[in-house]
């Protein structure tokens, strides 16, 4: 594959129109082969009131929130399939921004289309309710109405992936958006909202605005005229919306951070759950908020499975993400590098045994940390219950199950959590008790449109996917019918 020789340029897309926006423009430079790949615009607090003006348009006077459930789920699906007939291109894009492998990219391309599918599929299951038991001359419906103008707000680590497991519920319902994609990461995006209107989306009824999270973001977060934030991202950039949201009390929907544990028994399977782990910790650079970054290890088969475990780490190709062979790509920036080997030192100095790895990768080009495991962690420790966000796995030991499930409890986050054993009895006991919004049995990572997505505690509110993930973008709305002579109340 080759490497582009100037940056691509990219332009806001508000009420259907591309706009250059009102301020300067942000380049983006690949974190693998250190080359400038694209331009966006570094939007302003003005922009985004433009797009909101033009979100709320769409809603209160346009078609959209009108069209049947045929209708949008006919142009729903011609999203999808225009993700797919274009995946190379947005597939080599989303690696050179993100440093991801390219082969992950493009499977990425498809779970994107196959959510734009689940959701066209919802687009005929909104249904509302009735009350049949209010008397003889009183009949009752709940409808469910789109809440409004939403705004999207994604991160760098999956931009497409992301802002289609929140977008096409939205348009679904019947809400318009504004989105704000990272500044690292925007181009994939970008496309998708062109793609979009050439499925058939009125205009108005997407809109993205691009820059940093301290304008953009905090000026969708406070605007009056947004009905509804979805943002996934940190928890502490979480909490910072809900505050700024407090002005018109919006909805809030957040999918926040995660210290997510894995549980290892000692009757694993330990061939299984070494690759369930290795997939869990070094999956996407362990720039995922579901990374199994805490592995819980019975003290039976500590040893064994940290020195099976560091023997296959230490095989997982790291370099370029181009090259077919790679399984970890570039860190995403020199901030977040720092920010990694940071907490490495950090482990180092609360006791932690570095088992494998804990440095930079020395290239020619580009940001790459080794594999990283820290064994003999104590569960009060920083690198216990702080998300570091790359590739550095925690391995904690522990005596029983019950001692297992009390740690993996212990810490703010509650997004994700798995167990691996034989022991029916101890999967049930085990399911019941994680307080994780997904519990994996004897595996890792496997996420479906079909089953919903969100986290307890500090990961988060609300939930995406699943069947009801359409109704999250809706409010209800109580009616009531009168029929026959009104008995007067004087």
């Amino acid at each position: 594959m080759k490497l582009p020789k100037a940056p691509r340029d990219f332009s806001m897309l508000i009420n259907g129109r591309h706009v250059p926006g009102t301020g300067s423009m942000i380049e983006r430079v690949s974190p693998a082969h250190d080359v400038p790949v694209s331009r966006i615009p570094d939007g302003q607090p003005a922009d985004v009131d433009a797009a909101v003006a033009a979100a709320r348009e769409a809603f209160d006077k346009g078609p959209w929130p009108w069209t049947s459930g045929g209708e949008r789920a006919a142009i729903l699906t011609k999203v999808a399939q225009a993700v797919r007939e274009h995946s190379d291109e947005l597939a080599m894009l989303e690696t050179l921004e993100t440093g991801k492998p390219l082969t992950q990219s493009h499977a990425e391309m498809e779970w994107t289309a196959g959510l734009w599918e689940h959701a066209a599929a919802l687009c005929r299951q909104l249904y509302g309710d009735s009350c049949n038991t209010l008397g003889a001359s009183t009949l009752g419906v709940t409808l469910r109405d789109p809440i409004g103008v939403t705004a999207l707000i994604t991160p760098w680590n999956f931009p497409l992936l992301i802002i289609s497991q929140k977008l096409p519920f939205a348009l679904a319902a019947g809400c318009t958006c504004v989105i704000k994609p990272s500044e690292l990461t925007s181009a994939t995006t970008l496309i998708l909202a062109d793609l979009i209107e050439e499925a058939g989306v009125p205009a108005g009824v997407v809109n993205v605005v691009t820059g940093r999270g301290e304008t953009v973001g905090s000026r969708l977060a406070e605007h009056d005229d947004i009905d509804m934030v979805s943002f996934t991202g940190s928890t502490g950039v979480g909490k910072d919306i809900v505050r700024a949201s407090a002005g018109n009390l919006k909805k809030v929907a957040l999918e926040c951070g995660g210290k997510n544990p894995l549980i290892i028994c000692d009757d694993a399977d330990l061939e299984g759950a070494l690759d369930a782990a290795r997939l869990g910790a070094y999956f996407n650079m362990g720039e995922c908020c579901n990374s199994s970054s805490r592995i819980l290890i019975q003290e039976g088969v500590a040893d064994r499975f940290v020195q099976m475990f560091t023997e296959a780490a230490a095989k997982m190709p790291v370099g370029d993400p181009l090259d077919e062979s790679t399984k970890l790509g570039a860190i995403i920036s020199g901030r977040q590098a720092d920010t990694i080997m940071n907490y490495v030192q950090k482990g180092r100095e609360e006791g932690a045994t570095v088992a494998l790895g804990g440095e930079r990768i020395e290239t020619s080009t580009g940001c790459f940390i080794q594999t990283t495991v820290l064994d003999h962690v104590t569960p009060e420790s920083c690198v216990a219950r702080e998300e570091i966000f790359g590739p550095v796995l925690s391995v904690i030991r522990f005596k029983t199950v019950e001692e297992a499930i009390e740690i993996a409890n212990s810490t703010h986050y509650g997004l994700s959590a798995g167990i691996y054993t034989r022991d029916y009895d101890t999967v049930i006991h085990a399911a019941r008790r994680l307080r994780a919004g997904t519990v994996w049995i004897n595996t890792w990572l496997q996420g479906h449109a079909e089953q919903s997505f969100g986290g307890f505690k500090q990961s988060g509110l609300g939930r995406e996917l699943g069947r009801n993930a359409v109704e999250e973008y809706t409010e209800a709305k109580s009616v009531v019918f009168q029929t026959g002579a009104r008995v007067s109340w004087w």
